[in-house]
């Protein structure tokens, strides 16, 4: 396992630290991956680096996965209507209080958002 000195005033690094892009144009083919391991250890060697390679899907998508990907479409719309509509913005934030403490409680406003907007798509749809 290679280890990795950083430079000073770098501690650690966690997550891409290079991504091929979708177009491929300028940039790396391969993604460079660094993490951070923050468990109780022994040794000191808690950074790696690891570099994947751009996978191409070999499937397409199933059934299921273009619902998954069209309710999540709606619902992040959805919210961002709400966000935006001056006439709810009140009575969500009012809402939102209500529930935060309580027990299941969304603790963010945007958590409670898509809660809200995901229950109503739901309904209309059948889920």
């Amino acid at each position: 396992m290679a280890k990795v000195n950083w430079s000073a005033g770098i501690d650690s690094v966690s997550g891409a630290l290079a991504k091929p892009s979708k177009s491929g144009q300028h940039s790396c083919t391969k993604m460079l991956l660094g993490t951070h391991r923050v468990a109780a250890t022994t040794s000191n060697n808690c950074n790696r680096v690891y570099i994947r390679r751009k996978v191409e899907r070999s499937t397409d998508p199933s059934a299921k996965e273009l619902l998954i990907r069209a309710r999540f479409n709606a619902v992040s719309k959805a919210v961002a209507l709400r966000r935006k509509d001056l006439m709810q913005i009140n009575q969500d934030n009012t809402a939102f209080l209500a529930q935060r403490d309580t027990a299941g409680g969304c603790k963010t406003l945007t958590k409670y958002l898509w809660k809200v907007c995901g229950d109503e798509y739901d309904a209309e749809h059948g889920a």
